[in-house]
């Protein structure tokens, strides 16, 4: 049996406890499978209903009934997969659940793999490649921002774009290849100039999507930041009113924090693994040692280091060293404690006055300017929410295809002599299957297996 015509199965909703979970069907067997295990209250059997229908009855096997159902007819082509869709919304325990969808394996269903819902509907034409990626961004976004930006990518913001280039780039390489073919046929003039000039206007528009692209994986992985300072400096604190809510033990003796605490934030659309620290400051102990050890460890791998500062009393040695220490990296200086007297001194030796923030963690006033200091820092001035959410192979692929562009404007324009039409043509042509593997046009069976691998099962 040919894998794609199998009818697929699986339960679509999220394991655990819930008021309603649903077994999804998809497939030419979804409506005869779905006519053997459910009992209208009508006696409407499903293959015989119509399209976009809903219907009461429930489930039974061999006279035993498991639950009463809502159970929802979708007849191809006008489906999410473009194929014959049944949705069975049972009760939500997933023993219910398991039990209604053991029912349609035992009646020819084949468990669908992860993404194999989403993989039909692009291989059946009805999404691109770009547009499949969406709904798993869809599902995991941690922010509104992102949320938007997984949506329009799914509306097809991205593709429409993407499908301009190509067609552009088809032109082009139209034209060169008509000018190899017919070198002798009266078909236009081939201008050099035209051509190069035609070739840095897609360039421009790749770039500004390129630009888009790495802006836009913000929005997807978010950013690590990570606490540092001595202790009893107010990281813990800062943490918590960061987060809004009491997450850290905060105490007056110093040292209360031994390990790392990782808590997400939504900082005005930019998501971030926020990290508190232990102080650094000399081991005593293997204890003290190791939470050093991880504390270094959490500031290597940060995006963002917030250096607070006790704004309270005049910087110290251990302050010193911390801001040799992290002025190597993207940092702010957070001087806390500006409800108390201000005796600090000497920090823009280290760090500019656009790297210094004032706060008071324990009031909660200048946290405002915190967030907005640290989202600048990422966006730079506020531009408009990225229109797709752009992974890794997006933008591998996009700076291929603006390689394969730069190299043909470079012998349009450096060429001296007769110009290398075959190596513009096979610019072209790399730059425009480099496009077409995003969108999914050029693809293999390798890199659709990897891509929906990371779906969930149902989805």
């Amino acid at each position: 049996m040919n894998e794609e015509r199998e009818t697929i199965v699986a339960i679509s909703t999220s394991p655990g406890e819930g008021g309603i979970g649903i077994v999804r069907l998809s497939g030419s067997r979804s409506l005869t499978i779905a006519d053997r295990i459910f009992k209208g209250k009508n006696g409407l059997k499903p293959s015989k209903a119509s399209t976009h229908t809903l219907h009461y009855g429930c489930i039974a096997s061999n006279g035993e009934v498991l639950d009463e159902v809502l159970l929802t007819v979708m007849r191809a082509p006008r489906t999410y997969t473009r194929e014959d869709v049944v949705e069975i919304n049972c009760h939500g325990g997933i023993i219910l659940l398991k039990k209604v969808m053991e029912l349609t394996l035992r009646e020819g269903a084949r468990l669908a793999q992860p993404g194999e819902f989403t993989k039909r509907a692009f291989l059946n034409g009805r999404i691109d490649l770009t547009q499949a990626e969406a709904v798993v961004e869809i599902i995991r976004a941690k922010t509104e921002s992102g949320l938007r930006s997984a949506l329009s990518q799914l509306w097809g913001e991205f593709s429409k774009r993407l499908k301009q280039v190509s067609e552009k780039l088809t032109e082009l390489l139209a034209q060169v290849e008509a000018s190899i073919d017919f070198p002798e046929e009266d078909i236009g003039t081939f201008s050099a100039d035209k051509m190069a000039e035609s070739i840095a206007k897609i360039t421009s528009v790749l770039e500004e999507l390129l630009a888009t692209a790495k802006q836009s994986r913000l929005l997807r992985e978010g950013i690590t930041i990570s606490l540092a300072g001595r202790p009893n400096v107010g990281k813990s604190t800062l943490l918590n009113s960061l987060l809004e809510r009491e997450r850290a033990i905060v105490t007056p003796l110093p040292g209360t924090t031994r390990d790392t605490i990782e808590e997400f934030l939504d900082i005005d659309g930019l998501p971030a693994r926020l990290i508190d620290t232990a102080g650094i400051r000399k081991a005593k102990n293997l204890i003290d040692r190791e939470s050093i050890r991880r504390t270094r460890l959490a500031l290597r791998e940060a995006d963002l280091i917030l250096f607070v500062l006790d704004g309270s009393t005049p910087l110290s040695g251990a302050d010193t060293e911390i801001a040799e220490e992290v002025s190597k990296k993207k940092t702010l200086v957070v001087i806390n404690k500006i409800d108390l007297p201000m005796r600090i001194n000497k920090v823009r030796i280290f760090f500019s006055s656009e790297d210094i923030v004032s706060v008071s963690a324990k009031e909660g006033s200048g946290i405002s300017d915190l967030k907005r200091a640290i989202v600048s820092l990422f966006r730079g001035v506020p531009s408009p929410e990225p229109a797709f959410l752009a992974n890794l192979r997006h933008q591998t692929m996009l700076e291929k295809a603006l390689r394969c562009l730069e190299n043909a404007h470079s012998l349009l324009t450096t060429t001296a002599g007769e110009i290398p039409l075959e190596l513009i043509a096979f610019e072209l042509r790399d730059g425009l299957r480099s496009i077409g593997e995003v969108t999914g046009e050029v693809t293999t069976d390798d890199i659709l297996n990897e891509i929906f691998s990371r779906f969930c099962i149902g989805k």
